[in-house]
């Protein structure tokens, strides 16, 4: 029997996500080592133009039905959090501008609960998520504590092996509207608003100087050196902290 290399690839991609399973509680460094062989399937498939609804679909042919959500701490002022799904702890001790692996779980709702760390007499927020199979999320814990919340972004780690790709997330809660451009260059991303993303840029791998502006502005609030952008990656920038006040204004870049 002949197989393609586009069906190795997909029997390659779920090979390593059982294992990464099967090992998941008894080594849990294994269980990630196939977990990133898994993702680098998924990746190459995208050179076939395997991106979202091919990419489900490779998923589905090889028999896979599950949905990623990593967890996400950039409420500035709360304290570390623990993390409940369905009623079971699934995060421990996040600490601000931590974020978690991807969580595998069941496509369906779930009651996502969130609590001072350690301490389960009150949830700081409390939502209902419904997750779609083969997906990926990030769910970040979003705002100031007083009005914090839970905000999810579907994130599309999908690439070409040969290129990159990055997106930015405001997460500032005082933050005003801000573009994203390259150091004393063109503008990349514009007029971005506290609590919403950009589309996927797709890029060649490189270098680059970044510097977060006012909207509309020359008026540089943040500047982010050296970031680099390797091929066959997917990258979230994140901007998070506070404008006027502690913690200060920083990125925090995650990758898929």
């Amino acid at each position: 029997m002949h197989i393609n290399n586009e069906d190795s690839l997909v029997l390659s991609a779920a090979k390593n996500e059982m294992l990464a399973n099967f090992y998941k509680y008894s080594n849990p460094t294994l269980s990630m080592m196939y977990y990133q062989k898994h993702l680098m399937c998924i990746q190459q498939l995208a050179a076939y133009d395997y991106q979202s609804y091919h990419a489900n679909q490779a998923y589905t042919r090889a028999g896979e039905q599950k949905s990623f959500v990593r967890v996400l701490h950039t409420s500035p002022d709360a304290p570390a959090v623990d993390v409940y799904v369905n009623g079971q702890k699934a995060v421990s001790d996040l600490t601000f501008k931590e974020t978690t692996d991807y969580l595998r779980l069941s496509p369906g709702q779930y009651t996502i609960e969130v609590y001072p760390a350690g301490d389960m007499s009150q949830p700081v927020l409390r939502e209902r998520v419904a997750l779609t199979r083969n997906t990926y999320y990030t769910a970040a814990a979003t705002g100031k504590l007083a009005n914090i919340m839970l905000t999810v972004f579907v994130d599309k780690p999908y690439v070409n092996p040969n290129q990159s790709k990055v997106r930015v997330i405001h997460l500032s809660p005082d933050a005003p509207n801000v573009d994203i451009a390259v150091k004393d260059g063109d503008v990349l991303f514009k007029n971005i608003p506290f609590g919403k993303a950009t589309d996927y840029l797709t890029l060649s791998p490189m270098t680059v100087n970044l510097e977060v502006r006012i909207a509309g502005t020359n008026n540089v609030v943040l500047s982010i050196p050296q970031v680099q952008l390797q091929a066959g990656k997917t990258y979230t920038a994140v901007a998070v902290g506070l404008a006027n006040g502690m913690p200060a204004l920083d990125a925090v870049f995650l990758m898929s």
